[in-house]
């Protein structure tokens, strides 16, 4: 069964339910960089892999690149992936190029000193970050532009501006967020006579705060998509040794449990994922994953069907949080 196409929002772009994540794009485990990753060519293969699975939306963000630890220091995928698309560009022609802009952080591509991590939500700064990626990537337009974090100084309508003006020019055809919160979504939205189509956030069997904060509830209620990253809670969901994590222990008896009603065959990951994919507010899933056998795997949920029931979905909430439902 391919991957569903499906709407972020009603008034929103079709996007492919799984998505590929570039935030260790050229990383082999966590924050190790791995050269072999590093080459436009082998960013290719993966972006071909991609599509031949039904993989058609790629997430990005000016930032990804690495931070100050890592070799790499930050805004470099973007450019890295535009030259794997620069290889073959008819592929961008089958694709949808989501990309994030807000977070700045020392770097010696500033004109100025920027000496602390912080967050620019300002008309110059989107501005220039989007002409920045649309450069980058090798393409007139972004599907999908997303402000990154919740900027403490954000000037909604400032930022509304940049957005209505960028979005008028062609060049972002949709606006959303990501990590917002509920009241900074309304805030902003209510500047815009366009819908965000989505609000991006940590989603997982570990992770269940979207639930609890009003986050999903408001997706639900503006009918927008949520995008989920790190869904497998990055990685913990497979740590060897849980003997003092009773958390990552009951969920991985859980999703066990939940993963052997579709078959023995049937991973911890799928299980996972149809656990996000369960919820109503139909979430689409970042996965983070390099490697093309485990983006195979999370493909297959949907040959094996893996609808999750009621009681399947509490079992798993039941883990996650150590007790049962009220």
């Amino acid at each position: 069964m391919a991957i569903p196409q499906v709407k972020l929002h009603p008034e929103g772009p079709t996007v492919s339910q799984l998505i590929f994540g570039t935030w260790r794009l050229a990383n082999s485990n966590g924050f190790e960089a791995d050269s072999s990753l590093a080459t436009p060519e082998s960013v290719l293969e993966r972006i071909e892999a991609c599509l031949e699975l039904g993989i058609t939306t790629f997430d990005l963000a000016d930032i990804y690149g690495g931070r100050r630890r890592w070799p790499v220091i930050g805004y470099a995928y973007e450019e890295l992936f535009g030259k794997a698309l620069a290889l073959n560009p008819e592929l961008r022609k089958k694709m949808q190029l989501i990309t994030k802009t807000g977070i700045k952080i020392p770097n010696e591509m500033w004109s100025e000193k920027v000496y602390v991590n912080h967050y620019d939500t300002s008309y110059d700064y989107v501005r220039s970050q989007v002409e920045r990626s649309l450069r980058l990537l090798g393409t007139d337009h972004l599907d999908v532009v997303l402000i990154h974090r919740l900027d403490y100084l954000l000037d909604a309508d400032e930022t509304a501006k940049v957005m209505t003006d960028l979005r008028n020019e062609g060049k972002v055809k949709y606006w959303g967020v990501s990590n917002h919160t509920y009241t900074q979504v309304e805030l902003l939205q209510s500047r815009l006579d366009f819908p965000l189509v989505t609000n991006q956030i940590e989603f997982s069997p570990s992770c269940l705060t979207g639930m609890d904060d009003g986050t999903l509830d408001q997706c639900q209620r503006l009918r927008m998509s949520p995008m989920c990253w790190s869904p497998l809670g990055g990685g913990s969901l497979f740590k060897k040794d849980v003997s003092n994590d009773p958390k990552t222990e009951r969920l991985q008896k859980a999703l066990r449990k939940v993963a052997n009603d579709f078959g023995n065959d049937t991973t911890l990951d799928q299980a996972a994922y149809s656990f996000l994919l369960r919820h109503p507010s139909k979430p689409v899933i970042v996965l983070g994953t390099n490697k093309i056998d485990r983006l195979k795997g999370a493909a297959a949920i949907y040959d094996k069907k893996m609808n999750l029931d009621r009681q399947q979905f509490y079992l798993i909430w039941e883990a996650s949080k150590g007790h049962s439902v009220p």
